[in-house]
């Protein structure tokens, strides 16, 4: 077919999807454009299940690329794109959490989607755009994907939602909500807020979704009309774990699974559910692959735990359905960190630290949207022995960083900002043991951690998972038996649907996020939801402030202490000095880089860092002193620091004194007494204090012409 295009209109802008006329050997790819963002998504799908897997093999890139925005990368050495950004991270886990659910459980086969920014025009956000088109590009191929999705960016911009802000709009948006979703229901949130109330959030979903729907009829025109004559149109067979196999293992083993899922002790319950697991594979051993087998147990396993709790009313640990784990928590274990906190919900427990740094020490971003820098990190690490396993350690994974993100935006919200406390702040999350919702325990560990350290936060955030079993996961009658359970633990979010974390203060939501493993929730359900999560996370955060009602009123005696003098744009250049050497210099004066830093904004503000009091105090003097402006006829204390010279013939015809901070100033021969003297030593030598009256300042060429005769005599100029 020749190359076409669909278009339809989206929040009030036009988005564009292209087939055809390029990457014509992947099974699908879309070309998405709104304004002048341009995405080239692909989709390619194995031809044959993936052997020895017992997991759908789906993966998604998001392929950032520099000359999108027109950059060449910064490095000296290294000039193509390399690692992906933490960004390109996150966008690739943001598309791929509500793609997966939508495959049938059991199918195997291989299958990648890439987005690639091609175009990037500033103001629209290409991840939205990368998400369409990894659908559009999906409904091309011979998957069996339950599609479409389509996502949408929701803003609170001066009190009103905005559909698909521009960045510009996102920076003063009080709420970053991402939302997709097929037709009915909600597949995935996302989301960033400054404490917004649950009301104007679910409103704000309910508005994206709306928003949506030209979309949905868009893909399927594309999909309907271009499929028609594609080579791949017709359907793959689904490899799904036989009916045997499940017949087979629910007969041998018979009520034992749901005894075990009865078991309250949650050792000894493990130790069952290994137990039968192990019988299994050795009875069925020869009849079934064992990856076959362990996938069965696996479902079987789910099946029984949902029975359980949906007909019983049970939970595995014995609780309500609202009730949470018992909480635990310490703050100031780790005598030289700048603040810590150890929190526990049950068997998940969080080591969270507070490291201060001065503003030099901001994180520098240089990616394809954004540069600049970052001043808060949060960092979260998930080691093997939390979860009782062994495996080689390796560097943060996607699982890491998409978890280290949300607990990083849950309290962001709350920290003070940078003119008030212009400190750099990174907290690490250190997971010691994990049984459900680690980042919501890393959320409430940071969040101590900080009031530890004495940073001056406007609230308290605290977070909760809730998750959700159904009878069929919605796919046929939304009105089936459901229910929700406050606080889920490993084997509830194994067996369950969704997996919906909140956080946030009394006040409102600060950060959000929904995966899914059916196909969607109703609006009605996110309604519950919030109720439950909000009353857990006031829960949550009562225990917290027991144990630590506020922010510590100083800083750690090991933390930087941090200065700041406000200096005008125009005498930036002044200050550094040529080469950097006068800023460099007053470094030294103070004892080097190893006692303290200094940072000089681009609104000309200088940060001082030092651990040492008296080292940024002296820096902070000299500082001050370059900066001021020398007053004609006002005498100074000043001290002699050389004697003047002349280049040519070597006699003496002044003196230098330093009379302000780091501003110094000649003393002509004739100015230093009311006589006629041979040479300036006969009367002042280096060292000496002297009072000085300054008689002209020459600002272009920067010099001070002093007197200290006329110092004696005030009236005399």
């Amino acid at each position: 077919m020749e190359p076409k295009s669909y278009t339809a209109e989206f929040g009030g802008t036009p988005v564009t999807l292209s087939v055809g006329q390029m990457a014509g050997q992947a099974d699908g790819a879309v070309t998405v454009t709104h304004g002048g963002t341009v995405v080239l998504v692909t989709a390619v799908i194995g031809d044959e299940p993936r052997e020895g897997v017992d997991f759908f093999p789906l993966m998604v890139d998001y392929e950032e690329r520099l000359y999108a925005a027109g950059k060449i990368s910064g490095s000296r050495f290294i000039k193509r794109e390399g690692r992906p950004s933490e960004i390109a991270i996150l966008n690739g886990r943001l598309i791929d959490r509500p793609i997966r659910p939508l495959f049938p459980k059991g199918y195997r086969n291989d299958v990648q989607v890439i987005a690639t920014i091609l175009s990037v025009d500033g103001e629209h956000d290409p991840d939205m755009p990368a998400m369409l088109g990894a659908s559009a590009a999906l409904m091309l191929t011979r998957a069996p994907f339950a599609g479409p999705i389509v996502g949408v960016r929701v803003g609170l911009v001066g009190g009103e939602l905005v559909i698909n802000p521009t960045m510009t709009e996102q920076a003063e948006s009080q709420l970053d909500l991402v939302v997709a979703a097929n037709r009915e229901r909600v597949m995935m949130l996302e989301a960033g807020a400054k404490q917004v109330p649950e009301a104007k959030v679910l409103e704000a979903i309910k508005a994206g979704h709306a928003a949506m729907q030209p979309l949905f009829d868009l893909q399927e025109q594309m999909a309907s009309e271009w499929q028609a004559g594609h080579p791949l149109a017709e359907e793959l067979e689904v490899t799904v774990d036989g009916k045997d196999i499940h017949v087979d293992l629910k007969s041998h083993l018979g009520e034992k699974l749901m005894a075990a899922a009865k078991e309250l002790d949650r050792e000894k319950r493990e130790s069952l559910i290994k137990q039968y697991e192990t019988e299994v594979l050795s009875t069925f051993e020869g009849t079934y692959k064992q990856v076959d087998l362990k996938s069965a147990f696996g479902q079987l396993l789910e099946k029984e735990v949902r029975q359980v709790i949906l007909k019983d009313g049970i939970r595995p640990d014995g609780r309500t359905l609202e009730e949470i784990r018992p909480l635990d928590s310490t703050v100031g274990l780790l005598p030289r960190t700048h603040g810590s906190a150890l929190f526990a919900r049950g068997n998940t427990q969080v080591l969270s630290i507070v490291t201060l740094g001065g503003p030099g020490e901001e994180q520098m971003i240089d990616t394809m949207e954004q540069e600049g820098e970052k001043r808060f990190m949060h960092h979260y690490n998930f080691p093997p022995f939390s979860v009782g396993e062994v495996k080689p350690m390796r560097g943060a994974g996607r699982r890491e960083i998409g978890h280290g993100a949300l607990a990083e935006r849950a309290v962001e919200a709350i920290l003070p900002d940078r003119t008030k406390f212009p400190y750099t702040i990174r907290i690490v999350s250190e997971v010691l043991s994990s049984n459900g919702s680690s980042s919501m325990a890393s959320t409430c560990g940071a969040m101590l951690a900080l009031m530890d350290a004495g940073v001056p936060t406007e609230a308290v955030v605290g977070g909760i998972a809730i998750g959700l079993v159904t009878a069929d996961g919605f796919n046929q009658d939304a009105s089936l038996p459901y229910q929700l359970l406050t606080d889920i633990q490993g084997i509830e979010d194994f067996g369950g649907d969704m997996d919906f974390k909140v956080t946030g203060t009394d006040r409102g939501i600060t950060a959000i996020q929904l995966d899914m493993k059916v196909h969607g929730l109703p609006h009605a359900i996110i309604a519950e939801t919030f109720e439950r999560a909000r009353a857990a996370r006031l829960q949550v955060i009562e225990h917290m402030r027991a144990t630590l009602a506020e922010p510590r009123a100083e800083l750690s005696q090991y933390a930087p202490r941090i200065l700041t003098v406000q200096i005008p744009q125009s005498k930036i250049g002044e200050l550094i000095g040529p080469g950097g050497k006068n800023i460099n210099g007053i470094i030294e004066a103070c004892g080097g880089k190893t006692v303290l830093d200094i940072n000089i904004a681009e609104d000309g503000m200088v940060s001082i860092t030092s651990t040492n009091g008296e080292a940024a105090q002296k820096a902070q003097a000299l500082i001050e002193g370059q900066m001021a402006e020398a007053e004609i006829g006002k005498i100074y204390q000043g001290t002699i620091t050389a004697i003047q010279k002349n280049r040519m013939s070597g006699q003496e015809i002044g003196a230098i004194v330093e009379f302000m901070p780091g501003k110094d100033g000649m003393v002509h021969i004739s100015e230093i007494a009311n006589e006629r003297i041979p040479d300036v030593s006969s009367r002042v030598k280096v060292g000496d204090k002297v009072k000085v009256k300054v008689l002209e300042v020459d600002a272009e060429r920067g010099r001070v012409s002093l007197s200290i005769k006329a110092a004696k005599s005030p009236d005399k100029v």
